[in-house]
């Protein structure tokens, strides 16, 4: 009784910081809502018992990403004003919606016709030495590639930030 009252909180804050990201109008407010979404998410990972999930949560997205992605945000001292308009009304986007539905209907037929039963897992499923085991035999080079591209891609995005704000200077 208790994990469902939880689960549900935790899935409402997970909601409102995905949404507030979204929609926040100034990127701190975004960054602060990611944080929401983030700490939410790693809270669902405890609810299902999987520690290492919930560690590597708090540690790599909720420490590093945020720190990181607030460090960039004042480096380059993103203003209001310099930001795109919103074109999107809210005409346009409750068609959108509308439009999607059908997509959505199609989607949740697909998924209760599936058979969900649960089938026998092994026992190091989840755990640390399995995840490190499948980690660092399998995936050591995709992972490191994805972690040296996303390292690249951001600062490849303050230099060029810090570029266009010298030039309007």
């Amino acid at each position: 009784m208790l994990e469902n009252i939880l689960f549900y909180i935790l899935s409402l804050f997970l909601l409102i910081g995905s949404i507030g990201m979204i929609r926040a109008k100034q990127s701190v407010f975004s960054a602060i809502s990611f944080f929401l979404a983030m700490l939410s998410l790693a809270g669902l990972f405890a609810l299902l018992n999987q520690t290492f999930l919930f560690l590597a949560q708090i540690l790599v997205s909720v420490g590093a990403i945020i720190t990181l992605t607030l460090l960039v945000m004042v480096s380059i001292n993103m203003q209001t004003h310099n930001l795109p308009k919103d074109r999107v009304s809210y005409k346009e986007f409750s068609l959108l919606m509308i439009l999607i539905l059908p997509i959505i209907a199609l989607i949740i037929n697909a998924i209760s016709s599936l058979d969900l039963e649960f089938k026998d897992i092994d026992e190091s499923f989840g755990t640390i030495k399995g995840i490190g085991q499948t980690l660092f035999d399998s995936w050591v080079l995709p992972f490191e590639i994805v972690s040296i591209l996303l390292l690249t891609a951001m600062i490849g995005g303050l230099v060029i930030a810090r570029r266009r704000f010298k030039h309007e200077s």
